[in-house]
């Protein structure tokens, strides 16, 4: 990340939470206004998707770029699953991979921002390919944690709220999401709309938007610090795939898009996706589909590690990359 980039508002906000964080302040963002502000940035970030799409329209970059998506959201979490069972219980493993096959929110937006403020031009339909990664790492998941559990003959001797989760509820809980359908909802929106709501919705969606986002990556970095102490006790080893891990993954991305002729600026979106881990959406639904692993530590490695590495260094490095790469 350049120093110019380092200076920008929001990442500065971050950083400021995590000191005061680490600090022990008694600074704080109620949860209903943390909760507000998430909304807001998807419906927001969908709205301006919905927007560019309505301009652009089904393009063949468009169908790879969302194709080399969703084969990212399934080889992430299984080649996730072949190494992390080296280090953790097979529970654990099937959880921590179903997190870091799935994608964060706030790092994406931070990326298109990111992006805008230098220039690169990147498609509406990225917001698309961030509502399509979400769900595959969680069915993969709940699926091998059920192989896990016949494996083990629990069925004969079953432990209360250990009993093999229905895929087709983790199914529908996980597609009918509310973050992801007010996503897709306002995408929708913006492409009927188009340039109309555009105009309509610019002091919404365009003129509040780096404000909001300052604001909530405030609340990220508070988050971020009170959660590091997670990771006290836990394997070396874990520590490094925090770190490594999007590197590797950004770099499976980058294969892809260099193969699909994606253009540098989806390209960069499509690697921070597959480099990010989700800390909200994930743990919430991998909390009762596998309560045999161990929520703080998939909670404490995404949200401890991950998300500050790619908040502070992950997302310039990946432009960085992807512009001389893909251009």
């Amino acid at each position: 990340m350049s120093f110019q980039t380092f200076l920008d508002p929001a990442i500065l906000f971050f950083v400021f939470g995590m000191v005061a964080g680490l600090l022990k302040s008694n600074l704080d963002i109620p949860h209903p206004i943390s909760r507000f502000l998430s909304l807001y940035l998807l419906m927001a970030l969908g709205l301006k998707g919905g927007f560019a799409l309505a301009k652009s329209g089904l393009t063949l970059e468009v169908s790879s770029t969302l194709g080399a998506a969703v084969l990212l959201a399934f080889v992430v979490p299984s080649l996730a699953y072949l190494v992390l069972r080296r280090w953790v219980n097979r529970f654990d493993a099937a959880a921590i991979a179903a997190t870091y096959g799935s994608v964060s929110a706030v790092t994406f937006i931070t990326a298109t921002q990111q992006l805008e403020n230098q220039g690169i031009a990147f498609g509406g339909h990225m917001a698309a390919a961030m509502a399509l990664m979400e769900s595959p790492s969680i069915l993969i998941a709940v699926l091998l944690a059920n192989l896990i559990r016949q494996k083990q003959n629990w069925a004969a001797a079953p432990h209360a709220g250990a009993s093999p989760s229905k895929l087709s509820h983790i199914l529908r809980e996980s597609l009918t999401d509310g973050a992801q359908m007010l996503l897709l909802g306002s995408m929708v929106i913006g492409m009927v709309t188009g340039a109309n709501g555009h105009k309509a919705m610019q002091p919404f969606a365009g003129d509040l938007f780096k404000g909001m986002l300052a604001f909530f990556l405030l609340d990220m970095g508070l988050q971020a610090a009170r959660h590091v102490g997670g990771l006290k006790g836990q394997s070396p080893w874990l520590l490094v795939y925090a770190l490594l891990a999007p590197l590797v993954h950004a770099s499976l991305a980058l294969g892809l898009a260099w193969a699909c002729g994606i253009s540098a600026g989806n390209g960069a979106l499509l690697m921070v996706l597959a480099a990010s881990a989700s800390y909200i959406a994930v743990p919430a639904v991998v909390r009762h589909a596998i309560p045999e692993a161990n929520p703080s530590l998939y909670f404490s490695l995404s949200l401890g590690l991950t998300f500050p590495f790619n908040i502070l260094l992950g997302i310039g490095l990946y432009t960085r990359i992807a512009a001389q790469v893909l251009a």
